[in-house]
């Protein structure tokens, strides 16, 4: 069932959702960041540098310095494809799945609250 949000509304949650991020978990992803790692978990695999770039519009070194970021905090994995290894895969951890649903459930909580 669609939620009918004002702007300011809108703004708000965006708000007490960043807030709360901030206070309870240390790793301080870009928006950037959490774009890639959606697109990652959200969308079926396989995804790859060149595919990433692609889809949000950004080069190849841009995804490549964010996913160094949140591959240093186990967000995410890569790996070279064995079909073409020139290719570089990026695989979704187990650490990188509770961080989005714990995410999921900051969103939730915070958007009771409206």
């Amino acid at each position: 069932m669609p939620v009918e949000l004002t702007p300011s509304q809108a703004l708000g949650l965006w708000h007490a959702v960043s807030l709360e991020q901030v206070r309870v978990d240390s790793r301080d992803l870009t928006l950037r960041q959490m774009a890639i790692l959606l697109e990652i978990y959200l969308v079926p695999p396989p995804h790859t540098v060149r595919g990433l770039a692609a889809r949000l519009g950004v080069t190849k070194p841009v995804i490549t310095r964010a996913l160094d970021t949140m591959g240093a905090l186990g967000l995410v994995d890569r790996v070279r494809d064995d079909r073409d290894r020139r290719n570089v895969v990026i695989k979704r951890t187990v650490e990188g799945a509770l961080y989005l649903e714990k995410f999921g459930d900051l969103i939730i909580n915070q958007g009771r609250k409206l």
